[in-house]
């Protein structure tokens, strides 16, 4: 199996690992313990339009800020503990949602908090391709990025036996070890001074800690859904 690591631009016709540390993966992920599906929006006005349409919770952010108007942010923590009856989420954010839109492959999302399980089940449906893609922030790349997808990466390797690795993905997973330094480079990236300045210091911790959830969500017909 080839395994390999790119940047916003998935290498792989097969399957696809969407990673956007800080917050979206992490949102998505823990979203689907409350909701059906997430529906991503690639603006904030097609997200409004949506939610005139068919109803539902509306959450999202620029520039890590909650959208006015909208029922939430993009924040994690906001949305583990958020209670409703709706049974869909519409989420806009700047990074991860739109790398969803021009994937070619199926694609699964993943974070630190669900490594070992996206892993697990990109191995379970792929043939001969996983890439693990990092979102990057507004076309830069992001360390937390690196890290996380590094944390996937490891446990690829660890469950495939005939795996592939590219340098790159090679290079991630060791740096993503050490989970004492991982948290510290994590914690003092770019995008989490900007989130804990803007007070979403509990959404930082919480995207940084290990395989604490075993859901896996998969885009499929432009939703986002529990594999």
């Amino acid at each position: 199996m080839k395994v390999t690591l790119s940047f916003e631009e998935s290498e792989s016709l097969d399957v696809s690992i969407m990673v956007d540390a800080l917050r979206a993966s992490s949102t998505i992920t823990l979203a689907l313990d409350n909701f059906n599906k997430v529906i991503p929006c690639f603006t904030p006005e097609a997200a409004f339009e949506l939610k005139e349409k068919l109803g539902g919770v509306v959450a999202g952010e620029r520039g890590g800020k909650k959208i006015e108007g909208f029922d939430l942010g993009n924040s994690p923590v906001a949305i583990k503990d958020y209670k409703t009856d709706n049974d869909h989420l519409i989420l806009t954010t700047s990074n991860g949602t739109r790398i969803l839109k021009n994937m070619k492959s199926t694609v699964l999302v993943g974070s630190m908090i669900n490594a070992c399980e996206a892993a697990r089940r990109s191995i379970e449906i792929a043939d001969d391709h996983i890439d693990v893609v990092m979102a990057g922030v507004k076309g830069e790349f992001a360390i937390e990025d690196f890290l996380a997808s590094g944390e996937i990466l490891y446990w690829i390797s660890q469950e495939l036996d005939d795996c592939e690795l590219s340098e790159y993905a090679k290079s991630a997973i060791l740096a993503s070890r050490d989970y004492d330094s991982l948290k510290e480079a994590f914690t003092n990236s770019r995008s989490a001074r900007r989130l804990i300045e803007l007070g979403y210091e509990s959404d930082v911790e919480l995207c940084s800690m290990k395989n604490i959830s075993t859901n896996v969500a998969i885009y499929e017909n432009q939703e986002l859904i529990l594999l």
